[in-house]
């Protein structure tokens, strides 16, 4: 069996080769790489396949990738052989109007959200046969009013609903099947037209979230579903905003926005998710997220809030998303048309034809307030705050020149010397020269006890901006609470900041 690492690193050359192709629309390039691309696929699956002749058990072939099919998914893939196998495949395909069973394209989907964290993320629904979709655009509470039934509750009612159309977008897929692969049974070409499909489907679907236009395929985070659609470039962008610093009072004013309903409600975010290039994860979002702790390890990805960071190649470059993920709508299934077909666009090897199928979807954000686009061309690492101990210049024993003792005058130190929220255990552990923790609880108030480390300095805090006495209980609201501790010595101000999430 061929080495995974090579295999690996084969199909990462080979893709690039066909993106290239595609750019450069060069149908040469793009026949070869296509070939050396489902000969790898068809080459794994068929040694993998042959390590396991002897294994008939379902639990083992489970264990391979191979599932134990349902009656409906092997008379299909049976019946699927039989056309393939046939003199004349075409005709035969054309009179075997089995749609690919719905089991198959879950099973996909399942595949997917393992290995594709923003297909997991956002709201996905397998939608089988459906061809039309009602989705709720609007928060629940827009659709229940108390007040006699009249035509404008009705009109609001209504209006909280779209109406998408499955059939309007879909996917396009081939599948190079070469005649050893028949042989194999129906449990193999599961495995290996699922391997097609999966491939097919993430970069199409990831593509499209992103940034499709709407016009034959998905409307994307980045644009604005109730601008108007132009028949060129489809929906409009929504509008960029800088985003230089990630600090809580930069991320606090994004995240108040997308609190805000369209129906200008209030709606409650307990997880953003943050989609970046790669290439700017590790130029700008690592640096301004990271910092070194006090015994030397390194923290990353350190958001004011719940985060959670998507890498992305679809995504361009000097720019980011933030967003509710689930106020991501994306329904893909089979419908009517959903069969493999023979196809004569492509002809490559005797013993090697070409299939399509069609996967037909659509999907879109909800509303144009969910999501936003935020330009960090300008993003500035993080800078941690270093501070001396007392002796400022961090030597033992009296500070002398050339043999004298001199007296240091001036320094002041504005720092806790502890930081306390009732028994809860701060993340990181406490360290007077770190600022910044988090901290989860299911307690209804924490006693926040805070001491300076120089008995002269005044401490101030507050609870969610609002002024809080040292030493007594604070009272915290279901989600995140902000603990803001702000120490004064002097000319010297230092402030710490606890995040407290409050759980049931």
């Amino acid at each position: 069996m061929k080495n995974m690492d090579l295999l690996v690193k084969q199909k990462a050359d080979i893709v690039a080769k066909i993106n290239q192709a595609v750019k450069d629309g060069n149908e040469k390039t793009f026949s070869e790489a296509f070939i050396a691309y489902t000969d790898m696929l068809q080459e794994a699956v068929l040694a993998e396949a042959k390590g396991l002749v002897a294994a008939a058990d379902n639990q083992i072939l489970s264990g391979r990738g191979a599932r134990p099919l349902t009656s409906e998914e092997n008379k299909y893939y049976q019946g699927l052989i039989n056309a393939l196998k046939s003199g004349n495949p075409k005709q035969a395909l054309t009179d075997f109007n089995v749609i690919l069973p719905v089991t198959v394209i879950d099973a996909i989907f399942e595949d997917l959200t393992e290995d594709h964290p923003l297909l997991d993320a956002v709201n996905f629904m397998p939608t089988g046969a459906l061809v039309e979709i009602l989705v709720n655009t609007q928060d629940g509470r827009h659709l229940a009013t108390w007040d006699q039934l009249c035509s404008e509750i009705v009109k609001e009612l209504t209006g909280g609903f779209r109406k998408l159309d499955l059939t309007q977008k879909k996917l396009s897929a081939f599948l190079p099947i070469c005649k050893a692969m028949l042989d194999l049974g129906p449990a193999w070409l599961d495995r290996y037209v699922r391997v097609i499909l999966a491939e097919a489907i993430a970069n199409g679907l990831e593509s499209g979230i992103i940034d499709g236009s709407g016009l034959d395929e998905p409307t994307g985070m980045r644009r604005d579903p109730n601008s108007a659609l132009d028949p060129v470039d489809g929906y409009g962008l929504i509008a960029s905003i800088p985003f230089n610093e990630i600090s809580p009072a930069t991320y606090g004013a994004l995240l108040a926005e997308l609190s805000v309903s369209p129906n200008g409600l209030n709606r409650k975010i307990s997880e953003v998710i943050f989609i970046v290039n790669p290439l700017d994860y590790f130029t700008k979002i690592m640096p301004a997220t990271s910092f070194r702790r006090p015994d030397g390890t390194y923290a990353y990805d350190i958001f004011p809030f719940p985060t959670r960071v998507i890498q992305s190649v679809y995504q361009p470059v000097n720019e980011a998303i933030i967003g509710l993920p689930k106020r991501y709508f994306m329904g893909l299934g089979t419908s009517k048309g959903g069969k493999i077909e023979y196809s004569d666009e492509y002809r490559f090897l005797e013993d090697e034809r070409v299939y399509l199928t069609k996967l037909y979807g659509n999907g879109m954000p909800l509303d144009s307030r969910s999501f936003r686009r935020l330009d960090i061309q300008n993003l500035v690492p993080a800078v941690p705050r270093v501070f001396v101990a007392n002796d400022p210049l961090n030597v033992a024993g009296p500070v002398t020149i050339d043999g004298q003792p001199i007296e240091i005058t001036g320094f002041e130190d504005a720092r806790l010397a502890s930081l306390k929220i009732g028994s809860l255990t701060l993340s990181p552990t406490f360290n007077k020269s770190v600022m910044v923790y988090t901290v989860s609880t299911t307690d209804a108030t924490n006693t926040i006890t805070a001491v300076a480390k120089d008995g002269e300095a005044d401490i101030a805090i507050k609870v969610n901006d609002a002024a809080h006495t040292n030493g007594t209980p604070a009272t915290w609201d279901a989600g995140a609470n902000e603990v803001e501790v702000t120490v004064t010595n002097g000319a010297e101000t230092e402030t710490y900041t606890v995040t407290v999430t409050k759980s049931e």
